[in-house]
């Protein structure tokens, strides 16, 4: 085991915690996606967003239209020129979302113990007494009793910006519910969401796929953040629709699990998808609040296993308005952390907050930290154990090297690749030293011109635990590639050679011999 890693079970000393971190090359190994809006489009606060750990920029298309979110993807693009930071792209559907439109942008004061109407004429002003809605149907979806929340930023748990409403009856398209709690919302839009009830829209909407066939495929998307994933035929639909649009068939499709239809489906999805995001926003709504952490657990384990990324949101809401976030915040990133999450999403608290650098820089230090007491070794053998025997040629492979980079204290694994699986198997089993992926392009043409491909698989790779891509320099031979990564200037590995695992999908190498498939 690293002396820098610590398990759980030992006892940390009192004064090690007094101590202040140490500097590392290498940012935490949980990546970080921020989400991008207003409050961070502009080169500067981008660039700064990249320097402290961001590795992968959401665009969320539930607001804002392709012209505003280009914008800022040219700003990102500017950034990432400028700090040499590499950085992948998300774009997030709105999916069948649900919402109250308000076109005069005046805040609405709702009072507790009176009535309101939601209605589907989207004609009407939006007053304290009449809310409209996007959505025809929801006089026939819901019935008396039933629970509706509404907000602009839902689900954050603060009382005074989302408002909880009882279906008390129903007249015509029309939804009469009665507010529970005073609340006041700002803003255009507001999300509506019904407590576990099916919505009978689809998954995909028209307006999703205008928004990928347009700026998806301009942009060649990284990954599709699929809203409101319900079944695995959710996103074999979506992979469909991705393969009729170019070099939009490579993008890796998460499934965004946020009711309680998607985690009744959980282990049919996750078969489909590249990878899951456990929006516990709404699902918390829909759970009980003692039932939230046992289904992040028992998800993120799923995904460990299987070698997918989990990706988790909602974690330090408090930070969209202060510098610090909350001792039970910071707790629930560095659990999110322990649990084995791959990745924290940050929504509102980089898309609106006032302080989105210095979030993605505590999160990332909070990271760091959980990192340090992450239990690696119960989980290498709990994902050795899960495999099973025989394993496969890869597999066996990713996992000798992990055990053998431990054994000999490596400060680092460099892995080359084409596809990019050699490398996110060996970070399936969680080392504790990070993963270089070097990723050797691959000449290929479409009979009318010839490209390479590895800026995609390079990218992918952003979004996983403990792994760092690199793109090689298609000029250089395979057996000269370790010889122009001593001499980079991008990354200055020189005293860790005495110590580099090397590996690749038919080798690996380490300080005691070479061993091949």
């Amino acid at each position: 085991m690293n002396s820098n890693h610590l398990l759980l079970e030992e006892p940390i000393r009192m004064a090690s915690i007094l101590e202040p971190s140490k500097p590392s090359f290498f940012p935490a190994m949980t990546k970080i996606v921020g989400t991008l809006g207003p409050k961070s489009r502009t080169v500067e606060i981008i660039s700064g967003c990249l320097k402290a750990g961001m590795s992968v920029a959401r665009f969320d298309f539930s607001w804002g239209d392709n012209e505003f979110h280009q914008e800022t993807l040219e700003n990102l693009k500017i950034a990432v020129k400028s700090t040499k930071k590499l950085c992948a792209i998300m774009l997030d559907t709105g999916g069948p979302e649900l919402q109250i439109v308000n076109k005069t942008e005046h805040p609405i004061s709702l009072e507790a113990d009176t009535k309101v109407i939601l209605t589907p004429d989207q004609d009407k002003q939006a007053t304290s007494n009449l809310l409209p809605i996007n959505f025809h149907g929801l006089s026939k979806a819901v019935k008396k009793g039933d629970t509706i929340f509404i907000g602009q930023y839902l689900f954050s748990g603060n009382e005074t910006t989302s408002v909880w409403l009882e279906v008390s009856e129903l007249s015509g398209e029309d939804v009469v519910c009665l507010i529970k709690n005073s609340a006041a919302l700002s803003g255009p839009l507001y999300t509506l969401h019904v407590s576990q009830i099916r919505i009978d829209l689809p998954t995909l909407t028209d307006k999703d796929k205008e928004v990928i066939s347009t700026w998806g495929v301009r942009n060649n998307i990284d990954f599709l953040s699929l809203s409101y994933t319900r079944h695995a035929e959710d996103i074999r639909h979506a992979r469909a629709f991705l393969s009729k649009l170019g070099e939009l068939n490579q993008t890796q499709i998460f499934a965004k699990i946020e009711n309680i239809e998607g985690l009744t489906h959980f282990d049919e999805i996750l078969k489909e998808a590249d990878g899951i995001i456990l929006s516990r926003g709404i699902l918390g709504i829909d759970l009980p609040p003692e039932k939230v952490f046992l289904f992040q657990k028992a998800a993120v384990y799923k995904c460990n296993m299987v070698g997918k990324p989990a990706v988790v949101n909602r974690v330090v809401d408090s930070m969209t308005d202060n510098l610090r976030p909350t001792r039970a915040e910071a707790t629930d990133v560095a659990n999110a952390v322990l649990d084995g999450s791959d990745a924290i999403i940050l929504g509102a608290e980089t898309l609106r907050g006032l302080y989105p650098v210095e979030t993605v820089s505590t999160v990332g230090k909070i990271c760091a930290e959980a990192e340090k007491v992450f239990n690696q070794d119960l989980y290498f053998k709990k994902t050795v154990k899960y495999v099973g025997e025989p394993m496969t040629h890869l597999e066996s492979i990713a996992s000798s090297a992990v055990r053998a980079a431990i054994k000999v204290k490596a400060s680092v694994i460099i892995c080359f690749t084409s596809s990019g699986r050699a490398a996110r198997l060996i970070a399936k089993y969680r080392p504790t030293m990070p993963v270089i992926s070097v990723v050797i392009p691959r000449l290929k043409t479409n009979q009318i011109r010839w490209t390479f491909s590895g800026a995609f698989e390079a990218r992918q790779s952003l979004i996983i635990r403990g792994l760092f891509p690199m793109l090689a320099d298609p000029r250089h031979p395979c057996q000269n590639l370790v010889n122009s990564l001593e001499n980079s200037p991008f990354l200055k590995i020189e005293p860790l050679i005495p110590r580099l695992i090397q590996c690749s999908d038919l080798w690996w190498t380490s300080p005691r011999g070479t061993f091949r498939k």
